[in-house]
């Protein structure tokens, strides 16, 4: 199912379902939003701090508690993830399914540890997601969030997603978008929101991981069969995990064998105007001509 796109005057919710999240980012975030029409309502969280674990926004029940506060309001039509950093699986147990589901759907914002929810949300409630810069991030530059802006107001103005400079293999793929951080879909690998990339165009992105540890989520994701049947992949940003030239050797290295069209350098994940993926929502990956589509609209 897709969520409904965004109308002026509407209302949305920013939570926090992992780290902390810097005052001034939250303000600068809900100014955006709010310049788009919007109505922002922001969570306890957002502004919060565990008591002992000064890594999360508040503890596992809290963050658990706001994210649910937010999904079932009838008045909120988009919940976005302030920030990334860890946390958010942490929660998943504490959530009740059952009230997200009767709430009917809505639009999910957020990446990098918001993975974990983008696949629980995916695969318990059956709704194509958008991963996307965050509004209280350092990446959540005009260029993002205008994307961003399109994608929930004019989804069927920001079909092209990316356009790639090499293809490490050749060919067209077609299929559902699926993935996200590389660590945390390595990390949900046998919990109830493990969610494999078969028939689909995986879409994979890190941020600060040396290539040794690159090659050892690949490698586990290889044995445990998620890449099995896999279409096609877009590989995005590896800021921070070591020469570009050694990312890509190790990505042809693992990935090259599967056969299916490779693109190289996407654009999106942890570097500046990064767009936003519209996961579970057919897309094209061209890799002859180097870019990343989707086949419809991002919302209903």
């Amino acid at each position: 199912m897709k969520p409904a796109r965004l109308t002026a005057g509407g209302t949305v919710a920013i939570v926090a379902p992992a780290g902390p999240v810097p005052p001034d980012l939250v303000d600068s975030g809900v100014a955006v939003l709010e310049s788009w029409g919007l109505t922002v309502r922001v969570g306890p969280c957002v502004r919060g701090r565990h008591p002992e674990l000064g890594y999360l926004s508040g503890t596992d029940r809290d963050r658990a508690a706001e994210f649910t506060a937010a999904w079932t309001d009838p008045a909120v039509s988009a919940v976005l993830a302030a920030r990334g950093g860890y946390g958010s699986m942490r929660m998943l147990d504490h959530l009740d399914w059952t009230a997200l589901a009767a709430a009917g759907p809505k639009a999910l914002v957020g990446s990098s540890d918001i993975t974990a929810l983008h696949e629980a949300v995916g695969v318990r409630l059956g709704l194509s997601t958008l991963f996307s810069p965050m509004p209280a991030s350092t990446l959540f530059d005009p260029t993002a969030a205008e994307h961003l802006r399109a994608t929930l107001f004019e989804p069927e103005q920001a079909t092209v997603l990316a356009k790639s400079v090499e293809a490490l293999r050749h060919g067209v793929a077609r299929g559902p978008l699926v993935g996200g951080n590389l660590s945390l879909l390595a990390a949900s690998l046998g919990t109830p929101e493990h969610r494999p990339a078969a028939g689909a165009i995986a879409v994979l992105e890190d941020v600060t991981e040396s290539v040794y540890r690159l090659d050892r989520l690949l490698t586990q994701l290889l044995r445990s069969g998620w890449f099995d049947g896999v279409a096609g992949i877009a590989l995005g940003s590896w800021d921070g995990c070591g020469a570009l030239d050694r990312v890509r050797t190790l990505m042809l290295d693992r990935l090259g064998p599967l056969g299916v069209p490779v693109l190289w350098e996407c654009g999106f994940g942890h570097v500046p105007r990064s767009p936003t993926l519209a996961l579970g929502v057919p897309g094209e990956l061209d890799a002859d001509a180097g870019t990343l589509t989707l086949l419809e609209p991002a919302l209903a």
